[in-house]
């Protein structure tokens, strides 16, 4: 379900491997909400020394705009202050409106940039990875 979910709604989908890798390692945990026997959204978040690290958050075309993302990330949140870390990290792209405006309006502030560090869409230029942290401690 999650290979199909990232296959379906990802422009640059996680492989099989990255997903096993994910599911099996013990200090990252994988979120998912289904609808009706399926998986509409999924996120991954990665247990490190200090800060937690939001690595993947993913919702069916069908199911944005109705809450799963913020559902997510509320779970996300959640597991990084049990783990007791001091920050949640993330980055995403720039022109990513949708997703930023879920970062700032949980309180998530920009921590910097990495240019050109994303792939060019098809036709496109590289694109900018914006750096986020939302302080939990």
């Amino acid at each position: 379900m999650l290979s199909a979910l990232e296959q379906a709604a990802s422009p640059d989908p996680w492989t099989l491997h990255q997903l096993q890798a994910a599911l099996d390692d013990p200090d990252t945990r994988v979120f998912g909400i289904e609808r009706e026997g399926g998986l509409v959204g999924h996120a991954v978040v990665v247990r490190l020394p200090f800060d937690a690290e939001l690595q993947a958050i993913l919702v069916t075309q069908e199911a944005r705009c109705q809450g799963v993302a913020g559902r997510l990330l509320k779970a996300v949140i959640e597991q990084a202050r049990t783990w007791q870390n001091e920050r949640l990290l993330l980055e995403v792209r720039a022109s990513n409106d949708a997703a930023l405006g879920l970062y700032r309006g949980a309180g998530f502030g920009e921590d910097g940039r990495r240019r050109g560090y994303y792939p060019a869409h098809i036709g496109g230029r590289r694109e900018d990875a914006l750096l986020m942290s939302l302080p939990l401690a």
